[in-house]
């Protein structure tokens, strides 16, 4: 297994702001921007990320996820988390931006985004 990046997700309803001083304060660069959520990266190393969700709308599937990890095999995380009774709160689906993703909660019940982009 082979987890290529993890990225916060910070929930806001101030999204444009938080744009804004991420790329004031660090020199961050938008890489994504699909209205319900913004990428940043660092221009130095694109897998310094941070994504705002904005907040009234969140995620799509509906879900409040603190943490997106890519990994290199979607399908084998998924395959584990299922073989070890994890609990997964949205299923294994091709998204129309490009991933293959699902939604797993941890122990404390934080929910992590665990995709890899499709080819």
């Amino acid at each position: 297994m082979s987890v290529k990046r993890v990225v916060p997700n910070i929930s806001s309803n101030r999204v444009d702001e938080s744009r804004d001083f991420f790329t004031a304060m660090f020199g961050f660069e938008v890489v994504m921007d699909m209205g319900w959520i913004v990428t940043l990266a660092s221009p130095c190393n694109p897998t310094a990320q941070i994504s705002v969700v904005r907040g009234e709308t969140a995620d799509p599937a509906g879900r409040d996820m603190t943490l997106s990890i890519e990994v290199e095999d979607v399908d084998e995380i998924h395959s584990r988390a299922i073989a070890q009774g994890r609990i997964v709160v949205y299923p294994l689906t091709n998204e129309p931006w490009g991933v293959r993703r699902f939604h797993v909660k941890d122990p404390n019940g934080v929910v992590i985004n665990v995709l890899s982009h499709l080819e």
